[in-house]
């Protein structure tokens, strides 16, 4: 079966689990500005530049994607959320991006096979793509509001780049999220959809929201509702949100957006995952529920959510 269709199958009968936050496992390893640069002639610093770690210290990402397989995940991400040409400008790395997407993508599909292995169960690889630091909605000039730093198209095609290396380097699903402007989720989309039939294989697309307060709107003033009427051209097998808020809060969001979306949906499933958390998606019909942030100050309040699903079956290890 592919991989889509082993994914609805397991999402129709329980909560699937995505791994967690990278940027804060990576701290945990406390690295040097050496320890990103590696080997690579690069001219600025690049100490945080946490997706070139997957070419210069493969082995830190290796051992995050493992980490998370062994405590139950179902999917992970690559490690490429700021693997962009425009992202990556900002440390002079703009020349990599199919590199490292590549090796990303390498990383976690290795990773998923070496815990298949073990146990027979498949897991998946979500290619990771984030909002870049640029927007389509917003001017950054409080002095001149029709001012854009990029345009629709350069932006697409900065989404394209992305994804063509992902989906060559083999991952099942692209993950458009942490989408504060909702223009931008449509330049991904729709970069998605391209490279999707350009490659000549199904990979299918991940659609997840950021609320920037309490108004349950994000940066370019979109509800939950009005975003998946603007991004569901892309055809998304998953819609959800992550990031901002912690479990009490999405959880009511995200539960607000099945119930009141259904239909329109039609087979896509719903996930949350609150600040760097665990996803969670459900099958057709079945309830959405937030599992949880890594950050301590949650960690009380999702341990209840996360008990109560084991004992009723939908969480399985």
């Amino acid at each position: 079966m592919s991989a889509e269709g082993d994914f609805r199958a397991a999402a129709a009968e329980r909560i699937l689990v995505f791994d967690g936050g990278y940027g804060t496992s990576i701290q945990n390893y406390a690295l040097q500005e050496g320890d990103y640069r590696g080997d690579l002639d690069l001219p600025r610093d690049q100490k945080g530049n946490n997706d070139l770690l997957c070419l210069t210290r493969p082995d830190v990402i290796g051992a995050i994607h493992a980490a998370y397989l062994d405590a139950g995940a179902d999917m992970i991400e690559t490690n490429t959320f700021s693997s962009t040409r425009i992202a990556l400008a900002d440390y002079g790395c703009e020349h990599l991006v199919r590199d490292i997407n590549l090796a990303a993508a390498k990383l976690a599909r290795d990773a998923c096979a070496a815990a298949q292995a073990r146990d027979g169960r498949r897991r998946f690889v979500a290619g990771s793509i984030g909002p870049t630091n640029k927007t389509l909605s917003l001017s950054p000039d409080v002095n001149d509001p029709g001012f854009r730093e990029v345009d629709f198209d350069t932006l697409k095609a900065t989404y394209r780049e992305q994804c063509d290396a992902l989906i060559e380097g083999g991952v099942d699903f692209l993950l458009v999220e942490t989408c504060f402007d909702t223009l931008n989720a449509k330049a991904a989309g729709l970069a998605a959809l391209e490279a999707e039939e350009a490659a000549g294989r199904r990979v299918p697309r991940m659609m997840s929201f950021t609320i920037t307060d309490m108004s349950g709107r994000n940066l370019s003033g979109h509800t939950v509702e009005a975003f998946w009427f603007a991004v569901r051209h892309a055809r998304p097998i998953a819609v959800g949100l992550n990031c901002s808020f912690g479990a009490e809060q999405l959880k009511g969001a995200a539960g607000q957006h099945q119930a009141d979306h259904v239909e329109e949906r039609g087979h896509a499933g719903v996930g949350a995952r609150p600040q760097p958390g665990l996803l969670v998606v459900d099958g057709e019909g079945a309830p959405a529920e937030v599992l949880g942030p890594v950050d301590a100050s949650e960690s009380g309040r999702v341990e209840p959510l996360l008990r109560r699903r084991m004992e009723d079956g939908q969480i399985q290890r």
